[in-house]
């Protein structure tokens, strides 16, 4: 078998294989489908300093190849996450990681900071890319400044590994990865949703509540695979890729354009199973290929 590990900074990964937040719950809700300790890491659903209550429904539509949603961030808030679920994952023998948003860079830094008090969780995911929220979010992750500045501040509280996911909405998403490297940033993850829109011509309106919502699914993986090769190119620090991954040709194909590792998300709705065959089948075809370690495939697309 060959060797999957692959490192993220100070972050250990037994195989490339993250499950994308916001599609794997908080691991838990998963359990009956997918050995939790086999996995590189899971990225529990958005959380923020406060509880949100997030969209109002209709909420979520299906499109060719992929899936639009506008959930909003639905999160009973740090303090829930801190004194009800970590204590329900913190046993799980893998990488937990928990994604955090907010509203502005000291919101953001708030956050973080109550999440660097616990022991289990190696790692943050700082979204400031979601696109399905009125404010904050996006509104950080389109200009190299805004990226900046909430980087920085989160920096400046939080010592563990640092990950900042990056919108694919912008003019030139490597600049903004720079922006954030500058800022202390341990890897960017990337792409989160594209924004979309769907209409129900009988009704004449939006299939979504706030008309827009962020499309996600194998729709994304060419705009994904695109970003994921311009931004590994750009910068130092690891990549993590994502978008419309589905089995392991997806995954390996954004490890050769220069991800560490991957997440997989969308495609866990379809099969809750997806990641241990990703990972069985990424294993298979480097074994195929004489190929011993996966960190020789990471970036070969030069």
């Amino acid at each position: 078998m060959a060797r999957l590990n692959v490192d993220i900074k100070d972050l250990r990964l037994k195989n490339p294989v993250l499950t994308a937040s916001g599609t794997f719950g908080y691991g838990l809700e998963f359990a009956d489908f997918v050995p939790l300790d086999e996995l590189g890491g899971i990225i529990v659903k958005g959380t923020t300093l406060a509880p949100r209550e997030g969209n109002d429904y209709p909420r979520m539509a299906e499109t060719p190849m992929g899936m639009l949603n506008c959930v909003g961030l639905q999160n009973k808030g740090v303090d829930f996450f801190c004194e009800s679920i970590y204590p329900q994952i913190k046993e799980i023998r893998t990488n937990m990681i928990v994604n955090v948003s907010g509203s502005s860079p000291e919101n953001y830094a708030a956050c973080a900071e109550r999440i660097a008090t616990l022991d289990r969780i190696p790692a943050i995911e700082l979204n400031i890319s979601c696109p399905n929220v009125k404010d904050g979010g996006m509104a950080f992750g389109v200009t190299c400044q805004g990226a900046a500045s909430v980087v920085s501040a989160v920096r400046k509280v939080y010592p563990k590994t640092l990950i900042v996911k990056l919108s694919p909405n912008v003019t030139n998403i490597a600049d903004i990865a720079r922006a954030c490297e500058a800022e202390g940033a341990d890897s960017v993850s990337l792409i989160n949703t594209l924004m979309g829109m769907a209409v129900d011509i009988e009704k004449r309106q939006p299939l979504l509540s706030i008309r827009t919502g962020g499309l996600s699914g194998p729709a994304v993986k060419p705009v994904a695979l695109r970003m994921v090769y311009d931004v590994a190119h750009a910068v130092k620090i690891p990549v993590i890729g994502l978008g419309g991954i589905s089995n392991a040709t997806d995954a390996l194909e954004f490890m050769m354009c220069g991800a560490t590792a991957i997440e997989i998300g969308t495609a866990n709705f379809i099969d809750p199973s997806v990641t241990m065959k990703v990972i069985r089948e990424m294993n298979a075809w480097l074994d195929r290929h004489g190929v011993r370690d996966v960190r020789e495939i990471i970036g070969v697309i030069a």
